[in-house]
């Protein structure tokens, strides 16, 4: 829960004054800043590290986390004390996270989570260990621990997991009155929030109000006459990903949560989508490089240890395509340019199926590529390889031809060229489409086998034509 007033804002201090000394013109935390903070660390002084951090907002508290090393900011949480903002914890690689609850006692934790909103105490509780979480959840009262224990339970990655189980709900019948009556008296209502929900006895929902329609309606206006219908209610067991695009699809601010049946559970906002799409964005381009969920903070052999798998494939397809080559070994040594061209066609159809797989695992994290519109596009893609082909393989074709002064070797490899481009543009379509139909992630899967696809045609086109051309069978 952010406690600050408006004046301590991010980018304001505590007298309302810009902030601006806590990044450098690089975006950085600047080197003054960190100076300070590092000073007062090495001189155990409690009262200007916390004159130093007060200001700050809890992303920018987040940022010096990670600018300084593991023992400063130990020591950064023990001199700030209960002035240290938990929710910083939310800003930070999980690493770091970890690194820094685990230095804390469970009480500290606890009496910490009790002022944060529930989402932001679900993403810290859930990744610490299972006796560390029982140890704060115990230190919780009864009913923010039944909430909590209820947001941990529904599976990681969910719409239940980020939902935040402070709002406003209130019964068809009352009246506006009633309901901006209860609005002022309540003290245990969200900082912020844009609707208010309505329910049943049983708490189903059945509709909403936004704030403006409550507040323009006369006070004697009864609620089931001023609200709107429950749509685009998003089920507490959906994938977090998936409620994200419910959001950009309907430009929503924020989303009632229900559980399997239909009762309301929580509220996804839109600071907490944002953060969604940020992560996922974040986590499909690491994987299709092929290294996982690997954080800046990670250690040398945790890091080691996630790449070490896919690098492990890549040498046993690096095998199969020197095999193709072997198997053309004569033909090499007869026709040595042929050992000089061969990484051109290889790494332009790389690079071609690279363009196309990016795209389709994005359309398809997007739900932009589905069964109804993937022939038009495998038919586009197919066309831009054989249009990108020809262009290619008349350039190369005719450097090639005067770099070794033969027009059969310039068409030798502009025929590979265009044989290669077309087959890495399907290549980089239909592997994440099959990866996808049959269950795997093509995010994660795709670059291997497209990277495979197009060395082997690579090799295979220039090294099988040429054989052929020049009669070497």
């Amino acid at each position: 829960m952010d406690t600050r007033s408006d004046d301590q804002q991010p980018g304001n201090g505590a007298d309302g004054a810009p902030a601006s000394a806590f990044y450098g013109e690089d975006g950085y935390v600047s080197a003054a800043f960190l100076d300070r903070v590092n000073a007062a660390i090495e001189a155990d002084d409690a009262v200007a590290l916390r004159q130093a951090i007060a200001p700050l907002h809890e992303a920018e508290l987040g940022d010096l986390l990670e600018a300084l090393d593991g023992e400063r900011r130990a020591a950064l949480v023990r001199l700030a004390g209960d002035q240290f903002d938990l929710t910083a914890l939310t800003e930070v690689d999980e690493a770091i996270r970890l690194e820094i609850i685990g230095a804390l006692p469970p009480e500290k934790i606890a009496d910490a989570v009790k002022q944060l909103d529930s989402d932001d105490a679900v993403y810290i509780l859930e990744d610490m260990e299972a006796d560390d979480q029982e140890a704060v959840l115990a230190a919780l009262p009864f009913e923010e621990r039944l909430r909590l224990r209820r947001s941990l339970d529904y599976p990681e990655e969910s719409a239940g997991r980020r939902m935040q189980t402070e709002f406003v709900a209130v019964p068809p019948f009352w009246t506006v009155g009633q309901t901006i009556d209860h609005l002022r008296e309540d003290h245990n209502l969200p900082d912020r929030f844009h609707e208010i929900f309505v329910v049943s006895p049983r708490f189903d929902l059945v509709g909403s109000v936004a704030l403006d329609r409550l507040l323009r309606s006369a006070r004697k206006t009864r609620i089931e006459e001023i609200m709107g219908e429950a749509s685009h209610s998003i089920p507490a067991s959906m994938d977090q990903e998936e409620a994200a695009m419910i959001f950009e699809r309907y430009d929503l601010l924020s989303a009632a949560v229900v559980d399997d049946g239909g009762r309301l559970v929580g509220v996804l906002t839109i600071d907490d989508v944002v953060d969604v799409i940020a992560q996922e964005a974040d986590e499909d381009i690491k994987r299709l490089a092929g290294v996982g969920d690997e954080e800046l903070s990670d250690s040398l052999l945790s890091v080691s240890r996630l790449r070490i798998s896919w690098l492990m494939v890549n040498l046993v397809t690096a095998f199969l395509a020197a095999s193709v080559i072997g198997l053309f070994d004569a033909t090499i040594e007869k026709i040595v340019a042929l050992a000089v061209l061969m990484p051109i066609v290889a790494g332009m159809g790389g690079n071609a199926g690279s363009q196309t797989m990016t795209v389709t695992v994005r359309a398809l994290a997007t739900n932009d590529l589905d069964i109804y519109n993937a022939g038009r596009i495998i038919r586009r893609e197919l066309g831009i390889g054989l249009l990108n082909g020809v262009t290619f393989a008349c350039l190369v074709g005719l450097v090639a031809g005067l770099w070794f002064q033969s027009a059969e070797i310039g068409g030798v490899i502009a025929a590979a060229m265009n044989i290669n481009m077309c087959a890495a543009a399907l290549a980089g379509i239909l592997v994440p489409l099959l990866l996808k139909r049959y269950g795997a992630d093509p995010a994660v899967s795709s670059a291997v086998f497209v990277t495979t696809i197009t060395d082997v045609v690579g090799f295979f086109s220039l090294l099988g034509i040429a054989t052929w051309w020049f009669g070497l069978l």
